[in-house]
């Protein structure tokens, strides 16, 4: 069955880095557009980064832009997100998201706390 598993989430202080990963099984993963969303307390869930299938086209929200780097490794059927110059408002739970056409699937989320 399909299964995304997230790994990487933890504690930082403001201004660290961590790497998210999310490995994906039970799909055909290039063949999905891959995303990261995130869901603080109280807030909706937002769409963080976007990638292609190949790994050609990637959006990012601006709240993240020039900090956070989404890419795929097509080959170990995983996507990353580089996460650097951590803020406090970027403590969330972070969800791996693929979708095509109308498929979506979802990892559980792992938590990301930013705070000294």
């Amino acid at each position: 069955q399909v299964q995304l598993v997230e790994s990487g989430g933890g504690l930082v202080q403001p201004g660290g880095s961590l790497r998210l990963s999310c490995a994906a099984s039970g799909f055909t993963f290039s063949s999905y557009a891959m995303s990261w969303y995130r869901q603080a307390v109280g807030k909706e869930r937002e769409l963080v980064a976007t990638i292609t299938g190949a790994g050609g086209i990637t959006n990012y929200a601006d709240s993240v832009k020039g900090r956070f780097t989404i890419s795929r490794d097509n080959a170990k059927n995983t996507m990353y997100l580089q996460m650097n110059s951590l803020k406090p408002e970027d403590t969330a739970v972070y969800y791996c998201n693929a979708a095509r056409w109308s498929l979506n699937y979802w990892g559980q989320g792992t938590q990301v706390t930013v705070s000294a």
